[in-house]
């Protein structure tokens, strides 16, 4: 394989660095020890746990919990002359599936819903649905001892793109892993995957790509959640990193029975592709929360 630009590794080094520094936010307790009887009563009557709870388990793609998170993000100055701008709703279904008392398989889809205009300079305006990605994490049931939550497993990518110019074309398989802790209000983690094309056009380009998404993210008692992470990915064809830096703030509310997440934040881009976004983008998400 060939090797990663210094500089970028470099700045990806610092940024993990500062988020597992992040865990000295742990020392404050958790929203359920400070509950008092009465609104622990009051939340049980309700039927289910509380706001907090519910949030504290969003931060968590393991947890054993079926979501539907819609995210709409944002970008611009893409294409070789900077004109163009993109929409993409990712639609992103979680379902946990009991294999054993011991073991899960959480299953993450991600379909995109794209509208983009002039990110491939002269070809106009696009609309349609991309390549789906299918991630299944097998992950124990309990965390280890030291508190880690892990899955492995692993990723394919279905060349499901209603246009050219929206999906790359090519079957895709690889690895995938996740590794998580959770104390107190804070989450912090990591995902990774890899993946190659294994079919497909024989004139679209070969995908060689990883994919690395360090998080971190704190819950208040008040169902806030502040979150930080990278989507960084690189493609070994092209030698070029994308690296957006995601900065969100959402609040989960209880609406008669059903759990909703409302979230919005900026995202900048450290790095690009020649063709790529540049500066700062948008994200908004609406995540509906169905426990077990």
């Amino acid at each position: 394989m060939k090797k990663p630009p210094a500089a970028s590794l470099i700045m990806y080094s610092l940024f993990v660095t500062a988020v597992f520094t992040g865990t000295a936010l742990a020392d404050e307790p958790e929203a359920s020890e400070t509950q008092d009887v009465s609104t622990a009563d009051s939340q049980q009557a309700a039927g289910g746990a509380s706001e907090a709870e519910m949030a504290k388990k969003l931060a968590n793609p393991l947890a054993s919990m079926i979501s539907m998170p819609m995210q709409l993000n944002y970008d611009h100055d893409m294409g070789t002359d900077d004109s163009g701008d993109r929409y993409l709703l990712n639609i992103q279904p979680v379902v946990p599936i009991s294999l054993t008392e011991d073991w899960n398989v959480i299953s993450r889809t991600i379909l995109p819903v794209i509208t983009q205009d002039e990110v491939v300079s002269g070809s106009g305006r696009q609309s349609g649905m991309g390549d789906i990605t299918e991630t299944l994490w097998f992950s124990p049931v309990e965390p280890t001892d030291n508190g880690l939550i892990w899955g492995v497993g692993p990723v394919v990518l279905i060349p499901s793109a209603t246009d050219d110019l929206l999906g790359g074309g090519k079957w895709g398989v690889g690895p995938t892993v996740i590794g998580l802790k959770q104390i107190g209000g804070v989450t912090i983690g990591a995902l990774a995957n890899h993946i190659w094309s294994v079919a497909g056009s024989d004139d679209r380009a070969d995908i060689n790509s990883t994919y690395i998404q360090p998080f971190l993210s704190y819950n208040t008692s008040a169902a806030w959640t502040y979150s930080i992470n990278l989507e960084s990915s690189y493609d070994w064809e092209s030698e070029q990193w994308s690296i957006p830096v995601n900065l969100m703030v959402s609040k989960l509310i209880r609406y008669g029975h059903q759990m909703i997440s409302f979230q919005g934040g900026v995202r900048y881009w450290i790095e690009s592709t020649d063709s790529g976004p540049e500066g700062l983008g948008l994200r908004f998400a609406v995540t509906l929360l169905f426990p077990k």
